[in-house]
């Protein structure tokens, strides 16, 4: 195929940085990356990853409990089978 398009992105540097260190280490350019991913949303008709948010909850007494176990005041007892038994702790913890 041929490329006769250009797109002009704005990213984070930082992650721009490491990401490069990363393709370059695959042999890829970020155009490279960038056409493979592209190649992948069309043959897939959907983006070739799921896309996931991750938001900490705002209760002040759920975030108060993470950051005594962050500092090592408090101990999280686990392993835990699944993110929801986590949170599920967190939040019996908060009580």
């Amino acid at each position: 195929m041929v490329k006769n398009t250009t797109i002009n992105l704005r990213v984070n540097s930082e992650v721009k940085e490491q990401a490069g260190v990363i393709l370059e280490s695959m042999g890829l350019t970020f155009s490279d990356a960038f056409n493979l991913l592209l190649h992948q949303i069309r043959l897939q008709r959907s983006l070739p990853f799921d896309v996931v948010s991750y938001n900490r909850t705002t209760r002040p007494e759920t975030l108060a409990l993470i950051e005594r176990i962050e500092s090592g005041e408090e101990k999280l007892i686990g392993p835990f089978d699944s993110i929801e038994d986590f949170v599920a702790s967190l939040e019996e913890n908060a009580k």
